[in-house]
Protein backbone atom coordinates (compact mmCIF):
# COMPACT_ATOMS: atom_id res chain seq x y z
CA UNK A 1 0.00 0.00 0.00
CA UNK A 2 1.10 3.70 -0.72
CA UNK A 3 0.77 6.85 0.92
CA UNK A 4 -1.74 7.54 -2.16
CA UNK A 5 -3.66 4.37 -1.88
CA UNK A 6 -3.56 5.17 2.11
CA UNK A 7 -4.86 8.82 1.89
CA UNK A 8 -7.68 8.04 -0.34
CA UNK A 9 -8.95 4.80 1.99
CA UNK A 10 -8.79 7.05 4.99
CA UNK A 11 -10.78 9.58 3.04
CA UNK A 12 -13.28 6.85 1.99
CA UNK A 13 -13.43 5.37 6.04
CA UNK A 14 -13.66 8.39 7.26
CA UNK A 15 -15.66 10.80 4.58
CA UNK A 16 -13.75 13.54 4.58
CA UNK A 17 -12.01 14.55 1.26
CA UNK A 18 -8.27 13.17 0.05
CA UNK A 19 -6.97 17.33 0.94
CA UNK A 20 -8.04 16.52 4.52
CA UNK A 21 -6.87 13.27 4.77
CA UNK A 22 -3.17 13.86 3.42
CA UNK A 23 -2.71 16.61 5.49
CA UNK A 24 -4.13 14.36 8.44
CA UNK A 25 -1.79 11.64 7.48
CA UNK A 26 1.15 14.34 7.33
CA UNK A 27 0.63 15.70 10.71
CA UNK A 28 0.85 12.32 12.32
CA UNK A 29 3.76 11.29 10.37
CA UNK A 30 5.11 14.82 11.52
CA UNK A 31 4.20 14.00 15.06
CA UNK A 32 5.77 10.23 14.87
CA UNK A 33 9.17 11.30 14.09
CA UNK A 34 8.62 14.68 15.94
CA UNK A 35 8.56 12.32 19.37
CA UNK A 36 10.93 9.94 17.85
CA UNK A 37 13.46 12.94 18.01
CA UNK A 38 13.67 13.31 21.69
CA UNK A 39 15.88 11.64 24.11
CA UNK A 40 14.10 8.32 24.91
CA UNK A 41 11.49 8.85 21.95
CA UNK A 42 8.76 6.45 22.01
CA UNK A 43 5.14 6.38 20.50
CA UNK A 44 2.51 3.64 21.69
CA UNK A 45 -0.65 3.49 19.98
CA UNK A 46 -2.41 0.84 22.05
CA UNK A 47 -3.49 -2.22 19.92
CA UNK A 48 -0.92 -0.82 17.03
CA UNK A 49 1.76 -1.10 18.28
CA UNK A 50 5.19 0.89 19.42
CA UNK A 51 7.57 2.49 17.53
CA UNK A 52 11.11 3.34 19.43
CA UNK A 53 13.89 5.39 19.21
CA UNK A 54 16.68 2.77 19.23
CA UNK A 55 20.88 3.45 19.38
CA UNK A 56 23.19 0.47 16.71
CA UNK A 57 26.37 0.44 18.16
CA UNK A 58 29.81 1.58 16.14
CA UNK A 59 31.02 -1.80 14.81
CA UNK A 60 33.69 -3.38 12.43
CA UNK A 61 32.18 -4.53 8.79
CA UNK A 62 33.83 -5.72 5.58
CA UNK A 63 33.84 -4.52 2.15
CA UNK A 64 32.97 -7.26 0.21
CA UNK A 65 34.17 -6.52 -3.13
CA UNK A 66 38.02 -6.03 -1.51
CA UNK A 67 37.19 -7.74 1.81
CA UNK A 68 39.06 -4.91 3.55
CA UNK A 69 37.87 -4.56 7.14
CA UNK A 70 35.37 -0.85 7.57
CA UNK A 71 34.21 0.79 10.07
CA UNK A 72 30.78 1.24 10.45
CA UNK A 73 29.37 4.35 12.46
CA UNK A 74 27.13 4.05 15.57
CA UNK A 75 23.39 5.36 14.21
CA UNK A 76 20.04 5.48 15.81
CA UNK A 77 17.04 3.61 14.03
CA UNK A 78 13.07 3.25 14.53
CA UNK A 79 12.04 0.04 16.05
CA UNK A 80 8.52 -0.98 15.22
CA UNK A 81 7.08 -3.88 17.96
CA UNK A 82 3.30 -4.48 16.82
CA UNK A 83 0.14 -4.71 19.27
CA UNK A 84 -1.30 -7.69 20.03
CA UNK A 85 -4.81 -6.59 17.78
CA UNK A 86 -2.54 -5.78 14.95
CA UNK A 87 -0.35 -9.45 15.59
CA UNK A 88 -4.15 -11.74 15.97
CA UNK A 89 -5.23 -9.91 12.91
CA UNK A 90 -2.74 -10.97 10.34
Amino acid sequence: MTKADLIEKMAKDAVISKAAAGKALDSFMGGVAKALKKKNGKVTLVGFGTFQKARRKARKGRNPQTGEVIKIKAANYVKFRPGKKLKDSI
